[in-house]
């Protein structure tokens, strides 16, 4: 067994947490754990802060689990709330599944943060939260060293690297702008200055644009609101939860596969697409049919359409749901470089709404707003501008222009996937030649140990988890990906330090 090493965290959101409940439920001498966070939403990143209940995890209490072949974790650490609460929160009316509220969830997150940490002190490991932005790195013969912007310098004998994603882009430059929110978390602190009556535009189609609308009808908002983008691709609908599992679809499988073929073509993964819907009695064509029409059919159409389709019986989607987090990581670096390009141009906001569907309740209340004239949906945005005097210009796809009293921005990070305040760092890395910027973002990493890689040689000092890690996987974000890489990561960093106390042990009986 080697003896205990040093780790550095740089982030204390979601992925460190499923990471340090890894690191506690893993074989390993005490070492020295230390975690870098400056926000004040320690463990809870931006996703899960303290803010309204209004907001809900997109996924069943199963796939937010942060302890490793436990699925039922959250959802015990649930039952055990609703009996001290009294109340059970997040029973969605049509579809029976429960989908916590996130400042819940972020609760949970804390809860098990703690509880690991507690378990590796128990252990004998000593533990520090420093309340400190990581800015430069630099790889040393042996160990990797992190300052911090005060100036702190520590040496680590492994960094992972979980700075978390990027706040919404301010495509239209609007930032500063009086009426204008560029970061909408917390709800419950940036909508306070929209008037009951203003005509709200919302920026984007995505889960976060999902929630301000959420948020602005729980709070008896009065006034129109406009959600605007150029594609009008909303999320998917999540329909009723069926227990079935995948039989080809599976990281093992696609493994095998890869390691006999080399790379894999698309023509490779759709042939195990079909044998897995095959199996299942589900209609391969008519996803296929799903992702081709989604920029062709209206929005308000197509929300419809999910919302009836919640108790369909047909596997055809939960299957894409089920594969996409659990096998696409496993499967991304195998394929050929121009059948990435391909996907991330043609198919990827396609599948991300498909496979990050929001919760039946949240589509009806849209769908409730749209009918009654108050929310309209429009593709195609063209420009919005400050207005003279106040409010803003938006011009929309024909041409037509509008106004409006507050403009609130839920665009998705840059495709770059490297935070703006964790550029400093990931750039001293790439200068230093101890990580390279992948073309599709985020840095270069070794697929089976989340190892950061220059020209494809790991690094076994330095790993990359959760968004950091955006063009070398294709699933970054969700937590059963968190999980598995976590998982990968301190069995790397396990098999690294036996090797090298295996390697010390010899040298001290040469020299005896």
């Amino acid at each position: 067994m080697p003896r205990g090493f040093s780790l550095g965290v740089v982030g204390g959101g979601a992925s460190a947490v499923c990471l340090i409940d890894a690191l506690a439920q893993a074989e390993v001498e005490p070492g020295t754990l230390t975690v870098f966070e400056p926000s004040p939403h320690l463990w809870r990143g931006r996703a899960y802060q303290v803010d309204t209940e209004t907001l809900k995890v997109n996924a069943t209490p199963d796939d937010m689990s942060v302890r490793a072949h436990d699925p039922g974790h959250f959802e015990r650490w649930l039952e055990t709330r609703d009996r001290v609460v009294g109340v059970k929160q997040g029973i969605d009316r049509h579809s029976g599944a429960r989908f916590a509220p996130r400042p819940v969830y972020g609760d949970y997150l804390e809860q098990s943060a703690y509880t690991a940490l507690g378990e590796l002190r128990r252990k004998g490991w000593k533990v520090d939260i420093i309340g400190e932005a990581v800015t430069t790195a630099s790889r040393q013969p042996h160990q990797v060293l992190l300052r911090t912007g005060h100036g702190r310098a520590r040496a680590f004998d492994y960094v992972v690297l979980a700075v978390g994603g990027d706040s919404p882009k301010d495509v239209y430059g609007l930032s500063g702008t009086p009426g204008f929110v560029g970061d909408p978390y917390p709800l419950s602190a940036t909508l306070e200055s929209v008037g009951e009556n203003d005509h709200v535009a919302v920026i984007g189609s995505g889960l976060t644009s999902v929630d301000i609308v959420l948020t602005l009808a729980a709070r008896g908002h009065r006034g129109p609101i406009s959600l605007l983008s150029r594609r009008g691709v909303l999320p998917g609908v999540r329909q009723r939860p069926v227990s079935f599992e995948l039989r080809h679809l599976t990281p093992d499988r696609m493994k095998a596969l890869a390691e006999d073929r080399g790379e894999l073509a698309i023509e490779d993964i759709a042939g195990v697409l079909r044998a897995e819907f095959r199996d299942a009695g589900a209609d391969l064509d008519a996803v296929v049919g799903e992702m081709l029409r989604v920029d062709l059919e209206d929005p308000v159409d197509r929300l419809r359409r999910h919302i009836d389709d919640v108790d369909s019986p047909h596997l055809g989607l939960r299957i894409l749901q089920r594969a996409v987090p659990e096998t696409g990581p496993d499967v991304w670096p195998t394929l050929r470089e121009q059948e990435k390009v391909q996907i991330l141009r043609a198919h990827y906001r396609t599948i991300m709404s498909l496979c990050c569907p929001m919760p039946p309740a949240s589509a009806s209340v849209l769908l409730e707003l749209v009918d009654n004239g108050q929310l309209r949906m429009l593709s195609g945005l063209q420009d919005i501008a400050a207005a003279e005097g106040a409010g803003f210009d938006v011009i929309a796809a024909d041409g037509t222009e509008f106004h409006v009293d507050k403009v609130i921005s839920a665009v998705n990070a840059s495709e770059g996937r490297i935070p703006t305040s964790a550029l400093p760092l990931a750039t001293s890395l790439i200068r230093a030649r101890a990580a390279s910027r992948h073309p599709h973002g985020g840095l270069h990493l070794a697929r089976a140990t989340s190892r950061l890689t220059v020209n494809d040689r790991p690094d076994p000092r330095l790993y990359g988890l959760g968004n950091i890690a955006a063009g070398s996987l294709f699933f970054t974000f969700g937590i059963p990906s968190l999980v598995d890489r976590s998982v990968d990561i301190v069995a790397a960093v396990r098999e690294h330090a036996a090797t090298v106390e295996a390697a010390r042990a010899d040298r001290q009986a040469l020299a005896a």
